[in-house]
């Protein structure tokens, strides 16, 4: 069963990048109305929530720049966004980087109890179905941003 999960992580990180690499330079520091993002923000996001379920971000690892969570965490956006603020293409490569490192978890580990639940989670493979929900919806409001954007520059 394990095993799947990985497989599901591959699939959803290789879409998402799909869909990331698919939305222009000029597109992904727009936030339309009804949107408290951009598809800038929500990149990092999945990026820095990832890295904190699966690798214990900013704790445990050190792949991200600690300055991710200020800029990606939860309850952030990129109107308070100051310092170094990594471009679409340094988060791609990060992305990639970290299924590979997701890929060599070992399976077992899957099945290993959390110290406290979180989010209703009592193991790590709980966590790790929570956090490819997690990605799918945030590429669900990319792909939504990203037409709504398309549609208002044809209408301009």
């Amino acid at each position: 069963m394990n095993e799947l999960i990985f497989k599901q992580f591959q699939l959803t990180r290789e879409y998402f990048i799909k869909i990331v690499g698919s939305v222009s330079n000029d597109q992904t520091d727009v936030q339309p109305d009804g949107f408290n993002n951009t598809i800038h923000w929500h990149t990092g996001h999945v990026l820095t929530v990832t890295e904190q379920t699966m690798f214990g971000f900013p704790r445990v690892t050190t792949h991200l720049p600690e300055n991710y969570m200020k800029l990606f965490g939860n309850g952030t956006k990129p109107a308070d966004w100051t310092g170094n603020v990594p471009i679409m293409d340094e988060l791609i490569v990060q992305l990639k980087d970290q299924l590979a490192r997701i890929r060599q978890i070992p399976a077992e580990q899957l099945n290993n109890t959390l110290e406290t639940p979180i989010l209703g989670c009592k193991t790590s493979g709980e966590l790790a179905c929570i956090t490819l929900m997690h990605e799918a919806a945030h590429m669900g409001q990319i792909q939504a941003m990203k037409r709504i954007i398309e549609h208002a520059s044809v209408k301009n």
